[in-house]
């Protein structure tokens, strides 16, 4: 199956570049960082090996949108990776970065991108709540990264995804592939705190609850919401909970709200991670 060209200026940069020296190729990538290929520079701009075409002039806004990644457009041109959603009125667009990509929602980055990517972010969250096996619950899937790292090791992913808006920009992201592509996910388009609901007590060996900000999500961080985490889990099951940076006031003062709550909910132990920015919760 053909793949569109996904660009950000990580990529358009050194092209612009090789062409001022006067190379007439250069290696580049067409999926943000996740593999390299020859492409030809002319006059009229980079040829990829498909023959699609970038003009210099869509080559040089790419490079200056610092936080933005474009899609190559079958007759030529890019196009900016951003959706207007209709159903929260946020404005969701995939956003730059020297790794894997994330996803700006009405602004907030949700993923951690200073002094690493979101991948690797990702992974420390699996990481802390490892071993991923058995049924694992992603609760918010936003670009599919958590699920996808899961599926690794789990027998089945089940991944709830609020807005349809999140998963248009996933399915244009390279990084996401995976989401649609494996059959151990199992995506459920929802509210997590309605569709928690249905699942059977003790359905999860583990949770994996990376919500948005406080601010947009408050419901998420609720004792009630707590309760059926609590509820799904298997009596051995653990939860890991992204809470934000500690060390910050604001990461502070959610932080101690969260384990307040989530004790009163049940939980036995629960356990700073603070280099995945969370917590992990014993059931």
């Amino acid at each position: 199956m053909a793949h569109s060209i996904v660009l950000s200026h990580y990529q358009a940069a050194p092209l612009l570049a090789a062409w001022k020296a006067g190379e007439r190729a250069a290696m580049t990538s067409p999926d943000l960082g996740l593999s390299t290929l020859e492409v030809t520079l002319a006059d009229g701009g980079v040829t990829f090996p498909g023959g699609e075409t970038v003009r210099w002039e869509d080559l040089r806004r790419v490079e200056r949108a610092r936080n933005q990644c474009f899609a190559v457009e079958d007759g030529g041109g890019v196009r900016s990776i951003q959706v207007f959603s209709e159903t929260t009125h946020w404005l969701r667009a995939l956003m730059a970065t020297d790794g894997a990509p994330t996803m700006l929602v009405a602004g907030f980055p949700m993923h951690r991108i200073k002094d690493t990517d979101p991948w690797q972010d990702t992974l420390k969250k699996a990481r802390a709540a490892a071993p991923l096996t058995g049924a694992v619950l992603d609760t918010a899937t936003g670009l599919g990264y958590t699920a996808i790292a899961a599926a690794r090791t789990a027998e089945r992913v089940v991944t709830i995804e609020l807005d349809p808006a999140g998963l248009e920009i996933a399915r244009q992201n390279p990084w996401s592939r995976d989401l649609f592509a494996n059959p151990g996910i199992h995506q459920i388009v929802g509210d997590a705190f309605a569709e928690i609901q249905s699942f059977a007590d003790g359905e999860f060996a583990r949770v994996l609850h990376d919500p948005p900000t406080f601010s947009l999500a408050g419901e998420l961080y609720s004792a009630a919401f707590y309760r059926q985490i609590y509820r799904v889990l298997t009596r051995t099951g653990k939860l890991f909970h992204y809470v934000r940076d500690p060390t910050s006031g604001l990461g502070k003062r959610v932080t101690s709200g969260v384990v307040r709550r989530l004790r009163e909910a049940g939980f036995r132990r629960v356990e700073p991670h603070p280099e995945a920015f969370g917590v992990v919760a014993h059931r």
